[in-house]
């Protein structure tokens, strides 16, 4: 049972403090009234084992499609005039996982107890990300929290049907570098073994190329193992340095100045952006706060630099379009200029909308051209590797006279 720590107020007005066992905040605040006391403050031990097996419970089951929804139907309930500590009842009690109907659970008993609701789900970080919490506060400060989750709940949709097109762009191209590493691990494992017995029987000197490729075919057959958990290491130890902040920022740096999939990159992230501040903007949050929600759903901390430098313009009075500028590749000339416009026609919310739907379709042509590029790139490099390899294996048989004498 969890344990909590209490702070209240007697009848006298003299406060009180305790520890008190129960099942949940609910259950101690009704305990605490059967004692005549007023509850100032609660909080919960995080020590407490029951606490732990709830947070891993609700940490690894809770699907986004589960977050998805409990977001639509909360905002849908709280739209109609439903109470928030009912509204979470309802849901949790609704829900058809175990891991979602705990989480929904213990994040209504902490709000009954008198934590934000923004703080509650702050405790599930892999279910709300720092945006999500992000906007669920200025929703909360603002009063206007159902805005907020509808708008939360269409920004998660565009999000997933955009990752979705990505990785839908990427299937084809994944495929032929699979099949081009199938066929070239062929090659070397079962076809040029075959090749070097024969020319080894003729002796003689072989063509510089054959010679590389029977090497490279005798390390992949001898130590292909030894190569295999070379290439694992080598991606764990990319994946811990991407991890690390200065790693991070330096695959992104890399990322950006790639010839094409920098701008790629780039519009994705502006896209976001746009999105997100527009929405915010017309559910009346204040551009400052905005500015800094929008700034975590980039994606991106290089880029998300240069909007922590705007906002502290902004605070010092300047205006968004010039503050914006500064990051000519996050926005380009014509986007700081429709901007400037917004601001001073006072439609800035909407135009930004306008703007991440306008960039949202040029995405999609980027990412259309650069599939179209990369699935015959990827075809002429399987073409050459293979033919390499078959023409390094046939230049002995041209020579085959040769060799004899």
């Amino acid at each position: 049972m969890p344990v909590f720590d209490y702070t209240a107020l007697d009848p006298a007005g003299k406060q009180v403090a305790g520890t008190l066992a129960a099942n949940g905040r609910s259950a101690l605040i009704a305990q605490i009234a059967l004692q005549g006391l007023h509850l100032v403050s609660v909080d919960e031990r995080r020590d407490a084992p029951q606490v732990r097996a709830r947070a891993r419970v609700g940490q690894a089951g809770v699907s986004r499609a589960s977050v998805d929804a409990f977001t639509r139907q909360l905002a849908s309930l709280l739209t109609a005039a439903v109470p928030l500590s009912r509204a979470l009842r309802i849901l949790s009690r609704e829900a058809s996982r175990p891991a979602a109907r705990s989480q929904w659970a213990a994040i209504h008993d902490d709000v009954v107890g008198g934590t934000a609701l923004a703080d509650a789900l702050a405790k599930w970080p892999r279910s709300f990300p720092p945006v999500y919490v992000a906007m669920v506060r200025a929703g909360e400060t603002g009063g206007f929290l159902e805005v907020v989750l509808e708008q939360v709940a269409d920004f998660r949709s565009w999000e997933q049907g955009l990752k979705g097109k990505v990785k839908a762009a990427l299937v084809y191209p994944l495929v032929l570098a699979v099949l081009a590493t199938a066929v070239l691990t062929f090659l070397l494992t079962f076809f040029i073994p075959r090749f070097s017995a024969i020319f080894a029987e003729f002796g003689g000197a072989l063509p510089w190329l054959t010679r590389a490729i029977v090497a490279a075919s005798h390390a992949v057959t001898h130590y292909g193992l030894v190569m295999v958990l070379a290439a694992v290491l080598t991606v764990l130890a990319l994946r811990r340095l991407i991890a690390s902040d200065a790693g991070r920022r330096l695959a992104e740096r890399a990322l950006l100045g790639s010839p094409m999939l920098g701008s790629v990159v780039a519009r994705f992230a502006l896209v976001r952006f746009c999105r997100m501040l527009g929405t915010l903007l017309a559910g009346g949050v204040a551009l400052v706060p905005a500015l800094r929600v929008a700034r975590e759903a980039i994606g991106n901390q290089t880029l998300a630099d240069t909007i922590t430098r705007a906002v502290e313009d902004v605070q010092r009075g300047e205006s968004l379009a010039r503050s914006l500028a500064t990051s000519k590749m996050l926005f380009p000339a014509a986007v700081v200029e429709m901007v400037t416009v917004a601001e001073e026609s006072g439609r800035l919310d909407k135009e930004l909308l306008r703007i991440a739907t306008a960039y949202n379709a040029e995405l999609d042509r980027q990412l259309g051209m650069l599939v179209a590029l990369v699935e015959p790139a990827l075809l002429f490099i399987m073409a050459a590797v293979v033919g390499t390899v078959v023409i390094g294996m046939l230049l002995p048989v041209f020579m085959l006279q040769e060799l004899i004498r």
